[in-house]
């Protein structure tokens, strides 16, 4: 066991720049084969959208915001408030071809305690959601690690998680709650219920023979950039974990976009789209086939179409009846009247938000554009993450997002990561006489391991967590201690490199595999120190940002 984690920690870490690599050739590869041409895609107010839908989008299953309780709506669109007000959504330090690159999109990790989610080399810590019988929300002395505010945020935002994770199942089983062309409520007829399952099936069957066959050339398809258990995919016959069981999301990234302070938005360049907050992507390092449950909330200041009154909601009827019903309407009115709506419509998905879905890496399956109200929810289920991409859309106002997921856990928890730490710590031995250190075992299998988990602490954790996870210590505490902790248990393990150091020069030493100690410690050494400038090359980029930040708030004073 512990050969094969430590061969799938380096794979991952290489993995990262592998990914990227393969990502630039295929986007490099479609851009080729597409030249001045562009992709078609669909909206809701484009003829054959629900069938394009339910074809090759039967993952994608949609929850409008009149289908959810008003009471959590309140409580969530609070609680993305309180935490943007508090400062706690901030820019991240990503990597993305091989450049130290700051987020556009401000983010928190809020979820389990003591649960990590990594994307683009980056590690996010959570903020402990706070709920009821929940272990961890203290810190060591018993004091809340957070105040009543951001309590009550993240308690709402765990209300909504337990919502989705009874929700998703049922809305996986029954292919979706879609929004019609007329935008009518569902119903029985409702397009993908009934006996739709079992074509499903038949054509997630069908797409997981295909990637088999592709699976070679498309292994890095996922682009899963993160630490994790291995990727590959079960076996066609293991259900998906939503229809297996009820679905446990077990941390939600928050997202905060604001189109007017995102001045380098891109343009979606395949089918036209329109700009993008969030680039073509899968999410990451998620258990394999899980579902992603996503809530949507635009912020108060965009044109609402949600809040009329009975009585602007008589006088549009009025102003409809003459046009429609009136004496002597001509067909060419009726014609140019149906253009016009259609506009109309056209121009409402346009200002909206919208999130974009395509397969991946294929030119010849129109795209789907799907337009968020404020408070609309969309699930992911199925393989859709894994065989398809999907974008963010840019609308003409702010816009948070809770994206609730299932991330892989085996190396993400700080449960992990201590049980590591001792695991290495036992091979160093105290005399309690002399008070002198030495390590237990020269075995090389342990002494690579133990210089494993010394570069994981360091890399993973560490670095990770002075460099951009303590920004949220001063809104919660829960992370202080426990990092404390393991900083002291790093300083152990560079003592224990120290030793061996020391039997690896010391030419009377008798060991009979000295040579092999010393191959180990030279390619940890070497490793750590490539993986320190790499650090002190971050570090560069984030004061050369706060530099540019300082100079820009004293010229504008």
């Amino acid at each position: 066991m512990k050969p094969r984690q430590r061969k799938q920690y380096f794979r991952n870490m290489k993995r990262s720049d592998d990914s990227e690599r393969e990502k630039r050739r295929k986007r490099r590869r479609l851009l080729q084969e597409l030249g001045e041409q562009r992709i078609p895609y669909l909206s809701p107010t484009d003829p054959g959208f629900q069938e394009l839908w339910d074809s090759s989008y039967a993952g994608l299953a949609l929850r409008q915001s009149g289908t959810l309780p008003d009471a959590l709506h309140e409580k969530v669109q609070s609680a993305l408030i309180t935490l943007q007000r508090r400062g706690c959504l901030l820019r991240d330090l990503v990597r993305v071809r091989d450049r130290d690159v700051f987020t556009a999109v401000l983010r928190a990790l809020v979820g389990q305690p003591g649960y990590t989610y990594r994307y683009l080399d980056t590690r996010l810590f959570t903020i402990p959601w706070h709920c009821e019988g929940e272990e961890g929300q203290k810190d060591e002395k018993e004091k809340p690690c957070c105040d009543s505010d951001l309590r009550d945020a993240c308690k709402a935002l765990w209300e909504l998680n337990q919502f989705f994770c009874s929700d998703v199942k049922q809305q996986t089983n029954a292919r979706g709650v879609k929004r019609s062309h007329s935008d009518t409520e569902n119903s029985e007829d409702t397009p993908g219920e009934g006996t739709c399952e079992e074509s499903v099936k038949d054509r997630l069957l069908e797409k997981q023979e295909k990637e088999e066959k592709e699976e070679e050339e498309e292994e890095e398809e996922e682009e899963d950039s993160g630490q994790g258990c291995s990727h590959s995919s079960p076996p066609s016959s293991a259900p998906p974990p939503a229809l297996a069981g009820l679905v446990q999301f077990n941390v939600t990234l928050i997202n905060y976009m604001d189109p007017t302070a995102m001045t380098q938005l891109k343009e979606e360049p395949y089918y036209g789209m329109g700009k993008m907050a969030v680039g073509w992507h899968h999410d990451e390092n998620l258990v394999p086939l899980s579902p992603v449950a996503v809530y949507s909330y635009s912020c108060p200041a965009e044109p609402k179409n949600e809040g009329v009154t009975e009585k602007d909601s008589e006088e549009k009827s009025k102003e409809k009846e003459p046009e429609t019903e009136g004496e002597g309407t001509s067909k060419e009115e009726l014609k140019e009247e149906g253009e016009g709506s259609v506009k109309e419509e056209v121009e409402k998905e346009k200002v909206c938000w919208r999130v974009g879905l395509k397969v991946a890496w294929d030119i010849h399956t129109p795209g789907l554009a799907l337009p968020l109200q404020s408070g609309d929810c969309y699930y992911m289920t199925d393989d859709l993450n894994r065989t398809h991409q999907h974008c963010v859309l840019a609308g003409d106002t702010a816009r948070f997002s809770s994206t609730h997921r299932v991330v892989q856990c085996c190396t993400g928890t700080l449960d992990y990561i201590q049980k590591r730490c001792s695991e290495a710590l036992e091979n160093l031995h105290t005399d309690p006489e002399k008070n002198t250190k030495s390590l237990s075992s020269l075995l090389p299998s342990t002494l690579q391991c133990i210089e494993d988990i010394h570069n994981e602490v360091e890399f993973e954790w560490l670095r990770q967590y002075w460099f951009q996870g303590r920004r949220y210590a001063r809104f919660c505490s829960w992370w202080t201690k426990p990092m404390e902790q393991m900083e002291k248990d790093w300083k152990e393990m560079e003592r224990m490199t120290q030793l061996l150091l020391a039997v690896v020069e010391d030419e009377n030493s008798a060991q009979e595999n000295r040579r092999e100690m010393a191959d180990i410690l030279l390619n940890a050494l070497t490793d750590r120190q490539q993986h320190r400038q790499t650090w002190r090359d971050s570090r560069r980029t984030i004061l050369q940002a706060e530099r540019v930040h300082t100079n820009t708030r004293i010229h504008m004073c």
